[in-house]
């Protein structure tokens, strides 16, 4: 990038973070604030799905009016620079992770954390949770944060640092979902990467084995000789999980494409070894969705065949499963069909490593719900994070899990995961909050530190124009 063009670019974030305080300003106190976005990684259907015709046109009028009268945050989906040298980028809240990728990996560089979907965005990232195969190195995607530009509820704009006088604020922005302010611009830490990654995929027994497993990585950084810069995992059944370790590499004797005829999720059986391109690697999840492209046919060989390449995408999966909950079509059917009445498991939890076992055999037992994604974590940060209040130098294990499952008779929907919620909780672990959430009020911010919150919800938001981490993430406001 030349210095001029350097300079147009700073320019025209500038008078676009003009324009959305003005914007912001001029919303009546009292009416919601809500962002124009196109894409969203969030899973919080709490309306019921036979809702009457009445409230599926209310439903359709409040989604138009979110993308046209929301505030315009297109401006803030750039990267605005990347520096080779001291191996830092500046990008827009609103930059999707794929285009971050693209950018810095034009340098040999990427983000420390990379989230596995291409539209997860760099803001959401950070004021939710993200985590990647190195956050058993990296930590979380917030950890990376050297400087962040934020507009605060009360209508400033304020630069955060991790030492000026806003510091308490960009601790305390991780997992507050947009409830303090909206990240403009964000500095990052950057990595050097290798063109290729080298994965091993290791078998198990049980999930014993695999946690010891994950021990012996965190402590040495290698597993039976294998470096150890990309780690996760995948459970396929209570005797039958595996560890993917991946390592970087400057050469590679083959390359699978999975974006084609193949599925990722289901080599992972086998052959034990493969090699991918680092930007293949980063989107390995992202074409089918993990494996939640199924129920629309797209892993089976013909529909694969018939299914647009580009709309292998994990986004392309979330408005089709949107347009399904808004219509209840899928609840018609299996109503039709004498079916029971299927509860959504969209979840994400942070489990720590010597519980890991206990809560997955729980989970097989209760839930029943297979595959499961696991993915080993550990805070680089000596401090813990307020409002997701994690244990600095103990290795975590993230747990993912989403489907449907069927209710069990008279029970109504919350029911198996206020299981979970109540199985994190004992365990010692944390929930993400993309999702539904089950909790009282009490118990929210018991797991979510209320006071820290509230100490930051009055510095930042003393009026209250935005919603409440509570009422956005558990009552869906």
């Amino acid at each position: 990038m030349t210095v001029a063009s350097d300079q147009a670019t700073t320019h025209a974030h500038r008078a676009a973070v003009d324009e959305l305080r003005r914007a912001y300003a001029a919303i009546p106190p009292g009416m919601p604030v809500r962002l124009a976005k196109r894409t969203s990684n969030l899973f919080r259907f709490r309306e019921p799905a036979a809702a009457s015709q009445a409230g599926r046109a209310r439903r359709g009028r409040a989604a138009r009016g979110a993308v046209t009268g929301g505030l315009d945050v297109a401006p803030f989906g750039k990267v605005l620079f990347v520096d080779p040298q001291a191996r830092t980028a500046v990008a827009g809240g609103m930059t999707t992770y794929e285009d971050l990728a693209d950018a810095t990996l034009r340098h040999g560089l990427m983000p420390l954390v990379v989230p596995e979907l291409k539209t997860i965005t760099l803001g959401g990232a950070v004021t939710g949770l993200g985590v990647e195969s190195t956050s058993l190195r990296n930590g979380l995607p917030h950890e990376s944060v050297i400087e962040m530009e934020i507009l605060t509820g009360d209508g400033r704009v304020v630069t955060a640092t991790r030492e000026n006088e806003h510091s308490a604020l960009l601790r305390g922005f991780p997992n507050s979902y947009g409830t303090l302010g909206y990240a403009l611009s964000l500095t990052i830490e950057l990595e050097p990467v290798k063109p290729f990654v080298h994965l091993r995929h290791f078998p198990f027994g049980s999930a014993k084995a695999c946690m010891e497993a994950i021990g012996e990585l965190a402590a040495g950084g290698s597993y039976r000789g294998h470096r150890a810069d990309f780690v996760d995992g995948t459970v396929f059944g209570a005797d039958e999980v595996y560890l993917t370790v991946g390592a970087l590499s400057d050469t590679a004797p083959w390359q699978s494409d999975y974006t084609g005829k193949q599925v990722y999720y289901k080599s992972i059986r086998g052959p034990r070894e493969d090699f991918l391109s680092i930007r293949d690697y980063l989107w390995r999840w992202d074409t089918d969705w993990f494996w939640c492209s199924r129920p629309f046919g797209v892993q089976h060989p013909a529909g694969r065949r018939l299914w647009p390449k580009r709309y292998r995408r994990s986004d392309v999966y979330r408005r089709l499963v949107a347009f399904d909950q808004a219509r209840g079509l899928s609840s018609a059917l299996d109503a039709r069909r004498g079916q029971p009445p299927r509860e959504k498991v969209i979840q994400d939890v942070e489990i720590p490593l010597a519980a890991t076992a206990e809560f997955l055999a729980f989970f097989a037992d209760r839930v029943g719900m297979s595959p499961v994604w696991l993915c080993p974590l550990r805070l680089r940060s000596p401090q813990p994070w307020p409002l997701y209040p994690m244990q600095p130098g103990e290795t975590y294990v993230n747990v993912g899990f989403w489907g449907t499952v069927p209710l069990p008779p008279g029970q109504r929907d919350g029911y198996h995961n206020r299981l979970i919620e109540d199985k994190v909780a004992a365990v010692g672990g944390h929930k993400g909050l993309y999702s539904t959430s089950f909790y009282s009020e009490d118990e929210f911010w018991q797991h979510y530190n209320g006071p820290a919150y509230a100490e930051l919800k009055r510095n930042y938001d003393g009026d209250g124009r935005l919603a409440s981490l509570y009422e956005k993430c558990v009552r869906g406001r």
